[in-house]
């Protein structure tokens, strides 16, 4: 197929598999916008309509009560992000943006894993926990939660160690990000 020499095309399960889908920096972006009912949905509707697909999403309160901040992740490898991010900066709620660079800013996660184990198992989950400076949330008969924060490595360190015990059950938060320094937003 073709001339010699040229790369056979892929199809998408094979371009997912081999990694190359996923090839350039994370971007995460920290906005700040008015606390009011639809902007979440107007923002990951602006995500959708430029083919985004976004990795993570937060919202939670900030110290004003009339603003929100909107911390999420996208591979910035498959489409430019300056477009989307001027987009943005269009909406009426959006008040202000930033790509955090990835050396200036402390990013943290929370997971909550339910690991079936008991007897010489749940010892070792135990010890595993504390390693990982996790705490224990419930435990019952058959199971433990455990909950961990830090990065997003740490927690798929975690998780894959995990999963040989049994994981039952896993919730994670998403990335939330906030810059290094001082009166930066």
């Amino acid at each position: 197929m073709g001339d010699p020499g040229t790369k056979e095309l892929l199809s998408l399960e094979e371009l997912e598999a081999s990694g190359q889908m996923r090839t350039g920096r994370k971007h995460v972006l920290s906005i700040l916008v008015e606390n009011k009912p639809g902007v979440l949905t107007r923002i990951a509707g602006l995500f959708a309509r430029r083919g985004f697909n976004i990795d993570t999403l937060t919202v939670g309160p900030t110290d004003d009560e009339h603003v929100s901040r909107v911390t999420l992740t996208v591979d910035g490898a498959l489409h430019p992000i300056d477009q989307v991010t001027k987009q943005l900066h269009k909406l009426i709620n959006v008040l202000k943006i930033r790509d955090l660079e990835p050396a200036d800013t402390v990013t943290r996660e929370l997971a909550l894993f339910k690991v079936a184990a008991d007897g010489v198992q749940r010892a070792e989950v135990l010890q595993l926990c504390e390693i990982f400076r996790g705490r224990v949330v419930d435990v019952t008969r058959r199971s433990i939660i455990l909950e961990i924060t830090g990065t997003t490595d740490k927690i798929e360190s975690f998780e894959s160690l995990l999963r040989p015990f049994g994981l039952v059950e896993m919730m994670r938060t998403g990335e939330i990000a906030i810059s290094r320094g001082r009166g930066e937003t």
